[in-house]
């Protein structure tokens, strides 16, 4: 047995959608960086939140962002 399909759409309910965007930003920046230890790459994820509010995750301090 396999997962259901999810359909792909916008949740309607403010306080759910942030719960989410906060458990799929920690998942994302997880896997970053086990990509980068991995697969010994150099990555680099820029996450902005509705608010203008700006995540990010680099593998090495060669790659830097500047945030506007």
């Amino acid at each position: 047995m396999g997962r259901k399909k999810v359909e792909i759409k916008r949740i309607q309910e403010k306080s759910c959608r942030q719960v989410a965007f906060c458990k799929r930003r920690k998942g994302l920046l997880k896997k970053a960086k086990e990509v980068s230890i991995l697969c010994d790459v150099d990555v680099a994820a820029v996450i902005f939140s509705n608010s203008g509010r700006l995540y990010q995750f680099s593998s090495t301090n060669r790659l830097f962002f500047i945030s506007v």
